[in-house]
C-alpha cells in the first residue's frame, strides 16, 4: 500500500505538469526488448509463448511500451509526453522481481536539451513530493562519448569494446590498460567474415541468426543464435582492428579522469578538445546549453556531478543520461534513472528518427527509506 501511494503522489505531480497518464499492457513481445536491450537480458525476464508460438514477456519496464503506444497514436511524429505508473518484472538480485515504477516519456521535441532539462526537474520535483530528502544527482552524456570515438578514428573493434565498457559503468585507466594489452586472434573464415565486417551490427546479427535457423541450428554449446551472431560479429571487427593506439589510450584517460560540477567539467572537456584537436565544439556547445536549461529551472549545476565515465546499460541510449541516489549512499542503487534515446523510435518503426527523453523512478527503493 505505501509503495502505490508515494506512486499516486508522483504521478500527480506528472500529471499536474502536463504529462498524459498511460498504462501499457503488461504482456509484451519479448523479441523487441531482446533485440534492444542486448540478449544478455533474456535471464532476467519473466518469458512465455503465445498459441501462435510468439515469444511474449511481463512487461520489464515502460520505455518501450510507451514508445509502440506513442507511435500507434495519432501524436507519432509529433510532440507529446506521457506518464505512467504500475509493475514492472524483471529479475534483480537481492530485490524483489516485481516492483513499481513510474515515469514520464517526452517525444518529438526538436529543443533537446531543453527537454533534458525539464526531464530531470521533473524527477527531482516529483521525489520532493514524496518526502525523498536529499538526493545526490550523477549526470552523463553517450553522445558525447561517442562523438569522441568517432574522433579517434578507431576500428570497430575497439568502438565495440570501449562502448561496452562505458554501459557497464567500467571504462578507467586499469580498463584501458588491460585492452593495451589484447591482441586480436586471427579467424580461419575470413570469408564470412569479411561479409560481416563494417555492417550494421543489428542487421549482421539478423544475417547470421538466419543461417542458423536455416541450418536447423538453434543453440551451441548453451549460446543461443544471437549469442553466436555476436560472436562472429566480434570476429568480423577482429581481423582488422590491429592495436588500441598509445595516443588513442592517452587521450582517453584523459577523458575518463574528468568528473565533477558541469561548469568545470565544461572547461576540462574544451581543453582536452582543443589540446587533442578532436573538433569537439557542436557536441560541447550542447552540453553547455543543456547546463544552462538546468540552471533555468531553479537546480544549481555546482550541487551536480558529471561524469565522463558515466553511461546506462541499455543500448537504446543515445545523449544526456542522469541517475539519482540517496544522498550520501554513493553504492546504493539508483532511485531515478533516465537520458535521451533518439534512435529507439526508428527502431520500433518509426520512418526517421524521433526525438525522445524520459525517466522512471523506483518506487521500491525510495519507499524502503521514505515512508
Amino acid at each position: 500500500m505505501k509503495f502505490q501511494y508515494a506512486a499516486e503522489r508522483i504521478l500527480s505531480v506528472f500529471e499536474l505538469s502536463g504529462f498524459v497518464r498511460t498504462d501499457p499492457a503488461i504482456l509484451q513481445p519479448a523479441d523487441i526488448f531482446l533485440d534492444l536491450s542486448g540478449e544478455e537480458i533474456r535471464q532476467r525476464l519473466f518469458l512465455t509463448t503465445d498459441s501462435e508460438g510468439r515469444e511474449l514477456t511481463l512487461r520489464p519496464e515502460f520505455t518501450i511500451p510507451v514508445a509502440r503506444l506513442y507511435l500507434d497514436s495519432l501524436s507519432a511524429g509529433k510532440p507529446h509526453s506521457y506518464c505512467y505508473s504500475g509493475p514492472v518484472f524483471r529479475a534483480r538480485p537481492g530485490e524483489s522481481s516485481e516492483f513499481i515504477q513510474a515515469g514520464i516519456e517526452s517525444f518529438g521535441r526538436s529543443d533537446r536539451e531543453a527537454a533534458d532539462a525539464e526531464i530531470l526537474a521533473r524527477a527531482l520535483e516529483a521525489l520532493q513530493s514524496a518526502d525523498a530528502g536529499a538526493v545526490d544527482v550523477r549526470l552523463g552524456d553517450t553522445g558525447l562519448f561517442n562523438a569522441l570515438l568517432n574522433a579517434l578514428g578507431l576500428a570497430p573493434l575497439w568502438v565495440r569494446k570501449l562502448k561496452r565498457a562505458f554501459a557497464k559503468g567500467i571504462l578507467t585507466r586499469e580498463t584501458l590498460d588491460e585492452l593495451a594489452d589484447f591482441v586480436p586472434p586471427t579467424s580461419q573464415h575470413a570469408g564470412l567474415l569479411g561479409t560481416l565486417e563494417g555492417q550494421d551490427p543489428r542487421a549482421a546479427r539478423a544475417f547470421v541468426e538466419d543461417l542458423l535457423k536455416i541450418a536447423g541450428i538453434s543453440s551451441v554449446g548453451g549460446r543461443s543464435a544471437a549469442e553466436i551472431a555476436e560472436r562472429f560479429l566480434s570476429q568480423a571487427s577482429n581481423e582488422t582492428a590491429g592495436s588500441l593506439t598509445k595516443e588513442a589510450r592517452t587521450i582517453l584517460a584523459r577523458y575518463c579522469d574528468i568528473e565533477g560540477p558541469p561548469d568545470d567539467v565544461s572547461t576540462d572537456l574544451r581543453t582536452l578538445s582543443d589540446d587533442a584537436d578532436l573538433k569537439l565544439d557542436p557536441v560541447l556547445d550542447a552540453y553547455d546549453t543543456r547546463i544552462g536549461f538546468i540552471a533555468a529551472r531553479g537546480i544549481k549545476p555546482q550541487d551536480l556531478t558529471f561524469s565522463t565515465r558515466f553511461g546506462r546499460n541499455l543500448d537504446y541510449y543515445t545523449g544526456a543520461v542522469f541517475e539519482v541516489r540517496n544522498a550520501g549512499l554513493p553504492e546504493s542503487k539508483p532511485i531515478v534513472g533516465g537520458g535521451r534515446y533518439d534512435r529507439l523510435l526508428q527502431s520500433l518503426g518509426a520512418a526517421e528518427p524521433i526525438p525522445a527523453v524520459g525517466c522512471a523512478i523506483f518506487i521500491d527503493r525510495l519507499a524502503g527509506v521514505t515512508i
